[in-house]
């Protein structure tokens, strides 16, 4: 299987009148067939891709189907000339190309190592259908050393014909595979110690798109019966273009692509919302990349969950501040934009209140479409596991990410409190109970957002907040999220993660994994993302939402700061621009 340096291809024969349907199937779902050479009825040589060659005889097997059934196992197509002078032959690119550049790039082989076939599996991602082809992705799966994993990416990323960069790393379960023990094609392939699955797209799909088709009769070479070309696979991509990967997940066991342009915008916006106000000593709990990563959960993400909500003004009615309901809402906005359910939960006392604002955010055009507003209440033991999950089940999550920002958190008593020490326990309900419960729960990550230390989610950099924050021995929140976003202003957190989304959905190597390479590119929506970025205008008209429902300021508002020689009044401003120049140069 392994022919060094030489672009290998899956073979599909069709009746003419089929072709031009399977050349747009082909189109539509490039990752799993990428299109070589389709050739002219009856043409058996294809010079564009070899010199001396002849399709009747150039792959050591061929399967023949049937009405949608393999009805024969052949090693030669001669003696069905007649007929192949009516049909077509589609060349597409394949994934043993690329093994060869992967062991001079010292990556082991696992296939190869054993002597036998790549592993090839059945999933449930559906393929974009045609008229005549439909069916779901095949994947080919290498288990791959984890200190591997990005010179793999980054290798088959340039290879754009031989399916490219990995359509999943990690758990099987999310494809749909439930026993990597027992392949649909190829072998079994053993992994050693410490190696993740990978999985590419396979050029396999497209037998089982002929199979669907039902067609009187086609032909498709063998799996791992391949044609062999005469081109060498060279192709160059850009630095900026090269992926880097990162683990969004231990359980299950996920791993995320994106652009190396993409992570430098993201760490840009990380870098400017970490201005200290007032030099609290907020700059101690910052942890370089836990943006990005935290945006790269939330857009695999179907379902979210957002909580805010820090009663600091406990004297007054409401005792709400408005830091956290406006970057709520714009995360909010970003998230339903790229068509995802978002459910807000707050205290009950609160809960009309932010019913009110939401539904006036949507009437001023803050939010293109109103959120679900809920409150929790722990009645049992199980409280959380019912809220999170369908009947309890921790197979049926009802979501998979949970944000927190600006959320009273939890202290190491027991007690809630503001900065100044002031306990708040009366006025929050336990909602930290939900990001307890998800740490047991697969499939669902969690998010904090905050610029103190007492924040629900916080629980992650509780020592810096100890020894950096003023009262932080007694204020520091104890319960930790998968990802802690440190922020001057909580606020400033939400906008950055409305932005790092919208940054990662416009990288084409990012859509590209999370379609699976199926489908085309969602870049079409890019004026309709665009459009649910922050901006003054929509942070000026909710700031006046909130003063209308008595929501006053944060503590942060009366500290003395300046940027750029701007009072602290006009900095929100200013850090919206900056973000978002940041986010579309």
């Amino acid at each position: 299987f392994l022919v060094p340096c030489f672009k290998q291809a899956n073979v599909i024969i069709l009746h003419k009148s089929l072709a031009d349907d399977f050349e747009i199937f082909c189109q539509a779902n490039d990752g799993p067939l990428p299109l070589l050479y389709r050739s002219k009825p009856g043409e058996w040589k294809c010079t564009y891709l070899s010199n001396d060659s002849d399709i009747r005889t150039d792959c050591p097997q061929y399967r023949k189907y049937e009405h949608g059934e393999c009805t024969g196992i052949l090693t030669s197509l001669e003696e069905y000339s007649r007929q192949l002078k009516d049909m077509v032959t589609f060349y597409l690119g394949c994934s043993f190309t690329f093994e060869k550049a992967l062991q001079e790039s010292a990556v082991p082989i696992r296939n190869v190592e054993q002597k036998c076939n790549v592993s090839m599996y059945k999933t449930t991602v559906p393929c974009y259908g045609t008229e005549r082809f439909h069916c779901n992705l095949i994947v080919t799966m290498r288990p791959i050393p984890q200190d591997k994993l990005e010179v793999v990416v980054q290798t088959t990323h340039r290879m754009k014909k031989s399916h490219g960069a990995p359509v999943h790393i990690g758990n099987p379960g999310l494809l749909g595979i439930k026993n990597l023990s027992s392949p649909d094609y190829g072998d079994a392939v053993q992994a050693h110690p410490g190696d993740v699955p990978v999985f590419w797209a396979c050029g396999v799909t497209g037998i089982e798109a002929v199979c669907n088709c039902k067609s009187s009769l086609a032909f498709t070479h063998s799996p791992g019966c391949m044609f062999i070309t005469d081109l060498k696979d060279n192709d160059a991509v850009p630095d900026q273009e090269l992926p880097k990967v990162y683990c969004i997940s231990w359980n299950p066991l996920y791993y995320s692509i994106t652009a190396t342009a993409a992570v430098q915008k993201i760490r840009c916006l990380e870098e400017t919302i970490g201005v200290d106000p007032g030099n609290r000593g907020v700059k101690h709990l910052y942890s370089q990349g836990e943006l990005l990563k935290a945006c790269l959960s939330m857009s695999h993400a179907q379902s979210v969950l957002i909580t805010t909500g820090f009663p600091t003004h406990f004297k007054y009615d409401p005792p709400e501040e408005n830091d956290g309901p406006p970057g709520a809402i714009a995360m909010a906005a970003m998230l339903k934009a790229l068509g995802k359910n978002v459910v807000i939960v707050t205290d009950q006392r609160a809960l009309n209140l932010n019913k009110k604002i939401i539904k006036e955010a949507v009437e001023q055009g803050v939010m293109e479409t109103p959120v679900p507003v809920i409150s929790y209440h722990s009645h049992s033991a199980d409280s959380a596991l019912q809220f999170l999950c369908e009947h309890g089940n921790t197979k049926k999550p009802r979501y998979d990410h949970l944000i927190a920002i600006e959320r009273a958190g939890m202290a190491a008593d027991g007690n809630y409190y503001n900065a100044r020490k002031i306990n708040i326990k009366h006025l929050v309900d336990p909602i930290d109970e939900l990001f307890l419960a998800a740490r047991n729960i697969p499939g669902i990550t969690t998010s904090g957002i905050g610029d103190g230390g007492n924040e629900l989610g916080m629980g992650k950099v509780k020592e810096a907040v100890k020894k950096y924050i003023s009262n932080g021995d007694v204020i520091a929140c104890i319960v930790e999220a998968d990802f802690t976003v440190t922020a001057g202003v909580s606020n400033w957190g939400g906008y950055a993660v409305a932005c790092a989304l919208y940054i990662l959905n416009t990288c084409e190597v990012h859509d590209r994994y999370l379609r699976k390479a199926v489908g085309f590119p969602r870049l079409s929506k890019k004026a309709c993302w665009a459009s649910a970025l922050p901006s003054v205008a929509k942070e000026e008209k909710l700031l006046h939402i909130l003063q209308q429902n008595e929501v006053r300021s944060g503590r942060t508002a009366s500290l003395e700061m300046e940027v750029d020689g701007l009072p602290f009044y006009n900095v929100h401003s200013l850090m919206i621009e900056r973000l978002l120049k940041a986010t579309l140069m």
